[in-house]
């Protein structure tokens, strides 16, 4: 069966899903003018990933090597879990919570690079890390994540099973336990022996008895031990998934924020603009209002002096006039 090129899926999978079905349309009918119904089929049953899935896709198509060290972040983790070594446990839940806060922030910056992409304060960031969580606790989810080829979020309930020691219960008990065998061997009485001989042999057995007590005190202790080891190891991991959940509704709150934010700066430019549109208008008016005064000045000149000049002949004339009488 042909297989769509892996360039092509990729290429698909790391689209937006509002446009993910027009870009699959458009790669099956150029899979169909080139004359390859059967890539073209399976192109067409490519599903459209959620948006969670589609930022998690991106991840390992841009960012595969970030992955990668989730996943060997993963397989560490799963060892210690089963060596129940508590305080590599706490060092690599730390890493744990480093590595998945660094993926959810270059999965919202690789986003903010895409034509089409949701805007930073609808991205479902806890989904995504919702997902890279429960491939840290299951291989079959981490697969899916490393393909690139996620069609939906995924979640877990806790990191992966932790192995439990086989342990039995120590009672007193199985000192009878362990001498009944001696005593149903034979319906025959035992051979006799010397009575040094017997005292010896007493003496061997209670020893013998003693060091096998003593071997299974100590393994009660490092059962408790273990167990109480676990007890924290597992208290920690649920305060830190805890601190991790009250991280990633701070951040979620601070997109909000920042959205609003940016929402106020946009509605500050706006009105910024009309501001500098009527400073505009009221510095052409003001020109205009100058440019009148000064010709009604220049006019009102004109006028004063024309008057002057009259006022002068007439006084002229006056004079003129008196002489000849």
């Amino acid at each position: 069966m042909a297989e769509p090129p892996p360039e092509l899926v990729q290429q698909l999978y790391s689209t937006p899903p509002d446009r993910f079905v027009a870009a699959r349309d458009a790669a099956v009918a150029d899979a169909r003018r080139a004359g390859d119904p059967a890539t073209a089929r399976q192109i067409a049953r490519l599903r459209r990933p959620t948006v969670a899935a589609w930022l998690v896709n991106l991840l390992a198509i841009r960012r595969p090597e970030l992955v990668a060290d989730l996943v060997q972040l993963a397989d560490a983790m799963r060892s210690a879990q089963r060596e129940l070594r508590g305080p590599r446990l706490r060092e690599l839940s730390g890493q744990r919570r480093a590595v998945v806060a660094a993926l959810v922030a270059e999965a919202r910056r690789l986003a903010a690079g895409e034509p089409g992409a949701p805007s930073a304060g609808k991205l479902p960031l806890a989904e995504v890390e919702a997902t890279l969580n429960a491939a840290l606790s299951d291989t079959g989810v981490a697969e899916q994540v490393q393909a690139g080829r996620l069609l939906r979020a995924a979640s877990y309930a806790g990191f992966g099973e932790v192995p439990r020691p086989q342990l039995r219960l120590v009672t007193g008990d199985e000192d009878e336990e362990e001498e009944r065998p001696a005593r149903r061997e034979t319906g025959r009485a035992p051979a006799q022996r010397a009575p040094g001989s017997d005292r010896a042999a007493e003496r061997a057995a209670q020893a013998e008895r003693a060091a096998e007590r003593a071997a299974r005190a100590e393994r009660a202790r490092q059962r408790r031990a273990l167990e109480r080891e676990l007890t924290k190891a597992r208290t920690e991991q649920e305060r830190a998934e805890s601190e991790l959940a009250d991280a990633a509704e701070a951040e979620r709150d601070g997109v909000a924020a920042l959205d609003d934010i940016e929402n106020e700066l946009a509605e500050l430019e706006r009105r910024r603009a009309v501001a500098e549109q009527e400073l505009s208008r009221a510095k052409l008016a003001r020109r205009g209002a100058e440019r009148a005064l000064t010709a009604a000045r220049r006019r009102t000149g004109e006028v004063e002096a024309a008057v002057e000049a009259l006022d002068a002949d007439e006084g002229a004339a006056g004079r003129g006039g008196g002489e000849a009488d």
